[in-house]
């Protein structure tokens, strides 16, 4: 596995095709940041670290539905792969939406969200837009 970030999104977007209520996922820190960030905009409902003795742990994903069974994500893309990596400066950096969505940019100050790094004035990596 190249690509853990896909992954994770993969194994997301997945969950929420077949209807699922929790999706657990692999752990590492720049996954458990990118669960947090979902946690804070409201994409998910619960999150929980799993550590296990001498393995790398897991994460615990409680996805967020409604009444009609729609979940709080509608789409989840890849915009930054380990082979093509798509820095942008803080005048570009998109907006997902009209600002309904979020993209996860990496930072020299962390994981951060569109809306902080046009706040904070600080540019980065978009890895991810999440809607």
């Amino acid at each position: 596995m190249t690509d853990q970030i896909a992954d994770m999104l993969n194994r997301i977007r997945n969950a929420i095709q077949a209807r699922k209520r929790t999706v657990t996922i692999p752990a590492n820190s720049l996954k458990k940041e990118i669960t947090r960030i979902l946690f804070e905009n409201h994409f998910i409902a619960k999150y929980a670290f799993v550590e296990e003795p001498k393995k790398q742990g897991l994460i615990k994903i409680l996805l967020k539905y409604d009444e009609q069974m729609r979940n709080a994500v509608q789409g989840l893309e890849r915009i930054s792969s380990p082979g093509r990596r798509q820095y942008c400066s803080v005048d570009r950096i998109p907006r997902v939406l009209n600002g309904m969505g979020i993209a996860i940019v990496t930072t020299s100050k962390g994981l951060m969200t569109d809306r902080e790094c046009r706040k904070n004035n600080i540019s980065g990596e978009v890895i991810a837009k999440v809607w």
